[in-house]
């Protein structure tokens, strides 16, 4: 079974709630239907009722299993008005300011939604920054008991079956922490494994990646690496983990035998920590495009409740995988 089919497996299994904030946008009005057609989670959609009908009335598609639900006009507003302001009134919000942010901003009356246990999880992005999206979810939700900062990553699903778990990998983290310190790379690569044990199934081996293996290059960014593999080694102890080592001697045994011959997880790797943003961007993207593989992403962990960002060049087929996603990950809180 294809990884995606799993998951939409797993969805079914026991079905959530999830908020879509953009439903003004055509491709989530696509997957939209998409996830009721096939009973993935239940919806609500953000946005002007009329116009979302007829969006979805223009393209041929059928969302009246949807709640759809325009945030100027809800009757939950004042509610979420009086929770917002005493959530943030240290941070200067007033009642006036709280309004303005849940009718102008669906991603911030979304996260409210999430907040007040009307919804399980939020999936946005396909129209906003990540900034857009993160930023409610950071003040409103907050960050997850004994997390250290919240990370971003993508599942990569390859046509390659024999490497990784039956060709599935994590990458993190591609989204989001621009330079890691060492301390926050072993914390991502935790996480990681986590996400990975839940989301794909079997255990996580988790490889910190640079352009060194095991001191064949001396660089302080090396330095940094090896020391977040230290420090993985040392405060992460139920995560198998190593590093630092190159990308091919992470995932191919051949090379992982010649050039770290005594690693548990140097051949085998299915969750690759990259060393900053920079070289995660672009490491998924060029396997996502030249390699051909489906990308997953960027799911967000370390937040209290499921929150998912979008890429803005996402398909509607992106969508509906990323709320699948989220879907199970709701079910693991």
């Amino acid at each position: 079974m294809a990884f995606i089919d799993s998951i939409k497996e797993k969805a079914k299994a026991d079905k959530k709630t999830i908020v879509l904030p953009e439903a003004e946008d055509e491709r989530t009005i696509r997957a939209a239907a998409k996830i009721l057609e096939e009973n993935l989670a239940d919806l609500i959609l953000l946005g002007n009722v009329e116009t979302v009908k007829e969006d979805a009335k223009k393209l041929g598609v059928n969302i009246d299993q949807a709640t759809i639900i325009d945030p100027k006009t809800s009757d939950q507003l004042e509610n979420y008005v009086t929770i917002l302001t005493e959530l943030r009134k240290a941070k200067g919000m007033t009642k006036e300011l709280a309004h303005k942010a849940l009718t102008e901003d669906n991603a911030t009356f979304g996260i409210m939604m999430v907040k007040n246990n009307e919804a399980d999880g939020l999936v946005s992005g396909a129209c906003h920054s990540t900034a857009n999206t993160l930023r409610p979810a950071l003040q409103i939700l907050k960050t997850a008991p004994n997390a250290k900062l919240v990370s971003g990553f993508f599942v990569m699903s390859t046509a390659n079956k024999e490497l990784g778990e039956n060709g599935t990998f994590i990458f993190a983290d591609c989204g989001l922490n621009q330079d890691p310190t060492a301390e926050q790379l072993a914390s991502i690569g935790a996480d990681s494994a986590k996400s990975f044990e839940y989301l794909v199934g079997g255990e996580a081996k988790v490889a910190f990646l640079s352009h060194s293996t095991k001191g064949s290059a001396k660089h302080t960014l090396v330095d940094k690496v090896r020391k977040a593999a230290e420090i993985a080694a040392r405060e992460y102890r139920d995560v198998k983990s190593d590093g630092e080592l190159q990308l091919d001697a992470a995932i191919i045994p051949e090379v992982a035998a010649l050039k770290a011959p005594n690693s548990s997880v140097a051949g085998h790797a299915n969750v690759l920590v990259f060393p900053n943003l920079d070289a995660g961007n672009i490491g998924y993207k060029l396997v996502q495009r030249l390699g051909n593989a489906e990308a997953y992403g960027p799911m967000l962990q370390g937040i209290a409740k499921p929150v998912n960002d979008l890429s803005r060049g996402c398909s509607w087929e992106d969508i509906v995988g990323v709320v699948a996603l989220t879907a199970v990950q709701a079910q693991q809180h």
